[in-house]
């Protein structure tokens, strides 16, 4: 069962079967380092932006977590964005490997 749209693109029946290909395209220690910095500041941006009222600052949100995961994609790993064909298991996925990395399970 696929759920991707694009022809050649991996289709995942789960997000369990996605998030090794995820890791996978993860591997390079500066591009993790970048999605997680990413994820944090862009979850910041969305709590200021309520907690203040502010909601301007929403239009930020993306912004931040694309700039510093595309970066990571196209300068360290080399590859494309699952964004771009999974983007909820990718967002699941950003926020599944940021908590790990915060835990300790999964290397910074």
């Amino acid at each position: 069962m696929s759920t991707s749209d694009k022809p050649g693109a991996p289709g995942f029946a789960s997000f369990r079967d996605f998030y090794p290909f995820y890791l996978g395209e993860h591997s390079n220690r500066t591009s993790r380092r970048l999605h997680v910095s990413g994820t944090l500041l862009a979850l910041a941006l969305a709590v200021a932006a309520l907690v203040t009222g502010r909601l301007m600052l929403l239009w930020a949100v993306p912004v931040a977590g694309y700039a510093f995961a595309w970066t990571g994609h196209y300068f360290f790993e080399r590859n494309r964005p699952a964004t771009f064909t999974h983007p909820l298991y990718s967002l699941w996925g950003d926020l599944t490997m940021m908590v790990e990395v915060l835990t300790g399970r999964r290397p910074w």
